[in-house]
């Protein structure tokens, strides 16, 4: 069950503050749960974007014991921290799900 694996789901705004958490265990790294951590996605998509590569969809990270899959859905990033062990498809598959979610909360973000 992917509630068994993922240890933490956190969705940011591009700056990388924190808007709403989820966390299924206490197991989440604390160092991934910085907002500098956070933000480096979105720069490093900023980055990616100027040198031509086109939108860069999503980044996934891997650790000696936790991996980071973030999901570009700007003005909002998604970022799921899972054990190393935890099966990356099945994170990647959560994006068909909360897709009908962030509409609204785009929507929201956009306007403050």
């Amino acid at each position: 069950m992917i509630q068994d694996m993922q240890h933490i789901f956190q969705r940011t705004r591009q700056s990388g503050c924190s808007r709403a958490e989820l966390s299924t265990t206490d197991k989440a790294p604390e160092l991934a749960m910085r907002p500098n951590f956070l933000s480096t996605f979105a720069m490093a998509t900023d980055q990616g974007g100027k040198l031509g590569l086109g939108k860069n969809k999503l980044v996934i990270c891997s650790y000696s014991t936790y991996q980071v899959v973030q999901l570009n859905k700007l003005p909002l990033v998604v970022s799921f921290l899972g054990s190393i062990t935890c099966n990356t498809g099945h994170i990647l598959s959560l994006e068909s799900h909360i897709e009908p979610l962030l509409g609204d909360l785009k929507t929201v973000v956009a306007e403050s």
